[in-house]
Formats: C-alpha cells, structure tokens, sequence
C-alpha cells in the first residue's frame, strides 16, 4: 500500500481491547501497570500500544495492525507491542509522514493509569521518536458498565495527527 500526498496533516483513530486473564503484568504503553492481571492476546496485549498503532496506520493509509502483525502468525505470540509500535512509526516515516501529536484514553475502572501516566508518556514518545510535550494519556471508566465495568477487561483509544515531511519546515 502506498499513502498519496493530502494537503495538510491527517489524522487517524486507533482502538483496541482485551480480556484480562491471570497472567500478570498488564502492559499499557510498554509499562507495567497491574502485576495481578495480565491481558489476553497474541501479542503481549498492550491495548494503548496497539490503538496507537492503528491510529497511525490509518492516518498514513497504511493498513491496520492485521496487516503487519496477523495475529495467525505464530511469530507474534507473546510480541512485544512496543517494538511493533516503534516499526509502525518507522514505516510512517518511510512513507513520509511524521506523528505530531497523540491523544490517547485508556478505558478500564481498575487498574488506575494516574499513577504510571508520565512513565506511560515517556515510553509512548520513546517509541514514536517524538517529545512527551506532544503525546496525552488519559483514563476513563465505565462506571460499572458493560464487560470494562464487570473488571473483565480493558480498551484503548488513539488519536493521532500525521503531518507529512514535506510539509515540515
């Protein structure tokens, strides 16, 4: 697949999420946020790295995260999330773009992301190659709502702008 040169920057929109299981750690952004509870995937499971991911794909028409990790291939089992986030950011390059600015939401009443916020900030940026000043984390819950609300498991959502390099001064 190839991105075409669009006027401006794009912007794309990422969600994913997960059971929990038994499994501990709970990764969100590559950090260890619940030793008690794991979640259950292919990959390791990181719900934030995998809605940023899809964000970025999608704001550079470069496919979704299926695409690049099938989770049918036997390679991906127990991936790490955050190399697969710092690939995608690599391949957006390649293509020309550049992330400007990510907005992500975790949705989950337990565990609390407060705590682990700017460790969660820093790892998301390491990985996207760009400052914390432009990457926001937040959380929300469901108040008790639906299969989140059960404490049955997690989602993640991402926004992220995309300004191509030609447009970079």
């Amino acid at each position: 697949m190839t991105s075409a040169v669009a006027p401006g920057p794009r912007v794309g929109w990422g969600i994913d999420s997960h059971p929990f299981n038994s499994e501990p750690p709970l990764l969100l952004g590559g950090v260890a946020v619940s030793e008690e509870v794991g979640a259950e995937a292919t990959s390791d499971g990181d719900v934030l790295a995998h809605a940023v991911i899809d964000a970025i794909l999608g704001a550079c028409v470069l496919g979704d995260i299926g695409d690049h990790f099938p989770s049918s291939d036997p390679e991906m089992a127990g991936a790490d999330s955050m190399e697969m986030l710092g690939a995608v950011a690599r391949l957006a390059e390649e293509a020309g773009w550049r992330v400007s600015h990510l907005d992500a939401t975790v949705v989950a009443d337990e565990p609390r992301v407060g705590p682990h916020r700017e460790a969660i900030r820093a790892a998301l940026a390491a990985s996207l190659g760009v400052d914390t000043a432009v990457v926001s984390v937040k959380a929300t819950g469901t108040d008790g709502l639906g299969f989140l609300g059960r404490g049955e498991g997690i989602m993640a959502t991402a926004v992220v702008t995309v300004t191509h390099q030609s447009q970079l001064l």
